[in-house]
């Protein structure tokens, strides 16, 4: 075995930034069947929460060492956000452009991008997507404040919990629920993450060369079928 070495060139990792967030609405099977692109991201602040030691005591030591349950949560600030999240905000379209609040929330998907970097290539040595199962928006305050001779955007920005979704056995391992996977792209195979992305992203329908091929809604997959794509690329 080789003597341990730190900082080595080209192994300077770090992760950076946030884009390419997407929105899915589920349909009535629950199922998140429509992505819709979230313009204006600034900030996701995962905040994982639980896994929490509690410690059983017999004969006057500790017997067992118990963890609770780990949660997923985040909170996502942006300038603006879909026509479609207004239903996952607690608000309701009466007619064209009127609207009232403290209406039932809905659960939603959320899929977004971190890059990559390190010592050698900047920030363009990949990136890590985020999808995000079961989300739901707390309701949050908004401060609306005069125009003055240094104006900013107005910055908006929600709580959210997750419900996790199955994972199931998955190559002879049984895996618990989860509201959060990721994908490294400097680990999985190119045509795999391509795959991955048009599942998520869409793509726009091709009538040359034939075949012509029908376009493809963006939509976010499950745990299980990320990993059926991944597999069955490679």
């Amino acid at each position: 075995m080789s003597k341990l070495k730190w900082d080595e060139v080209g192994k300077r990792f770090f992760e950076t930034g946030v884009d390419h967030g997407v929105l899915y609405v589920p349909d009535v099977t629950g199922e998140y069947a429509t992505g819709v692109p979230w313009n204006g991201l600034t900030t996701v602040t995962e905040s994982p929460s639980g896994a929490e030691s509690n410690k059983q005591y017999a004969d006057n030591q500790v017997y067992l060492n118990l963890v609770s349950a780990e949660e997923f949560s985040a909170t996502v600030e942006a300038f603006t956000y879909p026509d479609e999240f207004e239903q996952f905000d607690g608000s309701a379209e009466l007619d064209a452009g009127v609207y009232i609040g403290q209406q039932a929330r809905k659960p939603f998907g959320l899929s977004y991008r971190s890059l990559i970097g390190n010592d050698l290539e900047g920030q363009d040595a990949g990136y890590k997507l985020h999808l995000v199962y079961g989300c739901l928006a707390a309701p949050s305050e908004r401060a609306r404040a005069t125009v003055n001779d240094s104006p900013e955007a107005m910055g908006l920005s929600w709580e959210l919990s997750t419900t996790p979704v199955a994972v199931g056995t998955i190559a002879g391992k049984e895996y618990r629920p989860t509201a959060h996977l990721t994908i490294d792209s400097t680990k999985v195979d190119a045509a795999a993450l391509a795959a991955i992305e048009e599942v998520l992203y869409g793509k726009d329908a091709t009538v040359a060369p034939d075949p012509v091929a029908p376009a493809v809604v963006a939509r976010l997959p499950l745990p299980a079928e990320v990993y059926e794509i991944v597999t069955a690329v490679v």
